[in-house]
């Protein structure tokens, strides 16, 4: 039978923590208020990718309420959300879950955690390198890049020439007009962040 004491220990143990380093520098980098989440569990539910993660958005959130961090941060949760929004579109709480999942990445990412799934965070900076060169992402140029760079050199190689005869591919990269804005985007963003480094020294 569980007595009065071991149920207060259970409430402690489970109960999110009144002040949480981690749960505090999420809420700043996000703007989210991470206590108003009740749990319902509505976020995961509607998640398409969710049967991929191993804690899903829902456990993601009471990770961070419970101060987790190593449990939030090294979840291959934050690195399979793709910001689809359905999440944050769901919630009763009106919390911006995509958010969330996106600052828990960059935290990650800023101290050498080492992502839980293999070879995505170098699918995002080649992502990122892409639109950086072209405006706008060039699908055949990326998954090139990807499969040199990750070794998986003939992954999907099957489905080139059918993608290409479909005209779903591009050959060439695309000309977009605004290419030197989205540079100059990347140029203040990458600004920005040595800033946040120099501070953090």
């Amino acid at each position: 039978m569980l007595t009065a004491k071991d149920a207060l220990a259970f409430t402690a143990a489970v109960s999110p923590i009144a002040k949480s380093e981690f749960r505090s520098d999420i809420e700043r980098q996000s703007g989210q208020k991470i206590l108003q989440c009740y749990q319902c569990g509505k976020c995961t539910a509607g998640c398409p990718v969710s049967y991929s993660m191993d804690l899903g958005p829902r456990r993601v959130i009471r990770a961070i309420q419970l101060g987790l961090k190593d449990e939030a941060l090294s979840s291959s949760t934050i690195w399979l959300c793709f910001f689809c929004y359905t999440c944050s579109a769901r919630c009763p709480r009106e919390i911006d879950i995509a958010r969330v999942m996106e600052s828990l990445r960059l935290m990650a990412v800023s101290e050498g955690v080492k992502p839980a799934e293999k070879d995505i965070e170098l699918f995002h900076r080649l992502f990122l390198d892409n639109v950086r060169r072209w405006g706008r992402i060039h699908e055949l140029g990326l998954a090139g890049s990807y499969n040199l760079f990750s070794r998986h050199f003939l992954a999907n190689v099957g489905l080139l020439p059918g993608m290409v005869s479909r005209s779903k591919l591009a050959i060439l990269p695309p000309r977009i007009r605004a290419t030197a804005q989205v540079k100059a985007i990347f140029a203040k963003a990458g600004q920005r962040k040595s800033k946040q480094r120099v501070g953090k020294s």
